[in-house]
């Protein structure tokens, strides 16, 4: 008996390189894992399984912890007045995110509130 395959074979290699590619790819331009699989041609899965492999060895670092940097930004005219307008009134602060994502929260919010929001909203 004799017994062709016809078509594209579908079992590929992948270099670790190609697949740190792929990986990386990821959220960039808010591109979807979905995307990114379809993209390549492979499935979501194998995405999720090369992201594992190579956190295990060391490839791929984990979720980093946010880092929070002073900013010094300089005053500006009618500041004082707004101020002694409303004592009450706050600013709003206006953080990106990775993926795209934006958080918006008050000048008044402590550090560990806003260190617990952000990781919320990275996990999410």
């Amino acid at each position: 008996m004799r017994a062709e395959i016809l078509g594209q074979e579908r079992r590929r290699r992948w270099t670790d390189q190609q697949r740190l590619e792929i990986i990386g790819s990821v959220g960039v331009d808010g591109a979807t894992l979905a995307e990114v699989a379809r993209r390549h041609e492979i499935t979501r899965q194998q995405i999720y399984t090369w992201r594992h492999d190579m956190k295990k060895r060391g490839f791929v670092l984990g979720t980093p912890e946010p880092v929070f940097l002073p900013v010094d930004m300089p005053a500006v005219r009618g500041a004082e007045v707004a101020y002694n307008a409303s004592p009450s009134a706050t600013s709003m602060i206006e953080l990106r995110l990775t993926q795209g994502r934006t958080l918006r929260f008050d000048s008044e919010i402590e550090a560990i509130t806003l260190t617990r929001l952000i990781r919320c909203v990275e996990a999410a």
